[in-house]
């Protein structure tokens, strides 16, 4: 009982971890001390990390995100410590989960892939590799993961410029930008050789198959526009989310 709790806790922790750093990070690109996004007001950690209410200032409401947060890795901290993995420990599942969580978050509010992020995920995306795959395989990952999703990124700006060009769009978003192409390296990394290749695979059938039914949805909901782009980065996080932290459960099919 008191083992559970412990992890509840420590999942509350690492959710908090996650939200801080998705607040600050894209504004300030450092460790700040906590303050209202709002109103720019100062916050106490405590108030910030263990009670979130209110801003004392403006009474701004902590964001749905922080709870959905909090809830997800609570659920996962309690998911990896009665199923423990084989090659990954708790802690290391735990650490990873803070990474692609925190990868997802960025990404879907700011379009951004933070290059001290990418930098803290290749480290750990370099450890996990060798542990799984030995180290030629881990580099080899790597760069298939960088060269593949780089031809892919130079193929959209052509195709992008051709189709402003061709229907006279004056600003057209590209659909991948050069943080999915760092981010398809750490990622092969962790997948090792020949496993980035799989990986790409998911991620772009789960992307296909999210963006579908967005589509569908917009299109009913009478709210679809011309020129929508979507994320990348949530799926090849998803993609290796499945591939590492739930190897042994696919295995076992």
């Amino acid at each position: 009982m008191y083992n559970i709790l412990a992890i509840v806790l420590l999942g509350w922790l690492g959710g908090n971890l996650v939200n801080y750093l998705a607040d600050y990070l894209p504004v300030d690109r450092k460790i700040v001390t906590p303050y209202c996004l709002n109103c720019k007001s100062p916050r106490s950690i405590t108030n910030y990390l263990l009670f979130p209410k209110r801003c004392d200032q403006c009474k701004q409401r902590v964001p749905i995100r922080f709870w959905m947060v909090n809830l997800f890795f609570i659920s996962m901290s309690v998911y990896f410590w009665l199923n423990p993995g084989v090659q990954l420990d708790f802690w290391l599942q735990l650490l990873l989960l803070v990474y692609f969580t925190l990868v997802v978050v960025i990404d879907l509010e700011h379009r951004l892939i933070l290059h001290i992020v990418s930098l803290a995920g290749a480290v750990l995306g370099l450890y996990v590799g060798i542990l799984n795959h030995g180290l030629v395989n881990t580099l080899l990952g790597g760069l298939a993961g960088l060269m593949i999703m780089y031809i892919l990124y130079q193929g959209g700006r052509l195709f992008v410029r051709f189709l402003a060009k061709w229907r006279n769009y004056s600003d057209i978003d590209e659909a991948l930008g050069f943080g999915d192409v760092i981010l398809s390296g750490v990622i092969g990394l962790m997948l090792g050789w020949p496993g980035i290749v799989l990986g790409l695979i998911l991620a772009v059938l789960l992307a296909g198959a999210v963006s579908l039914i967005f589509l569908v949805i917009l299109v009913v909901t009478h709210r679809y526009r011309a020129n929508l782009t979507i994320a990348y980065g949530p799926y090849l996080i998803l993609s290796a989310l499945i591939l590492v932290l739930f190897k042994d459960l696919l295995q076992g099919f």
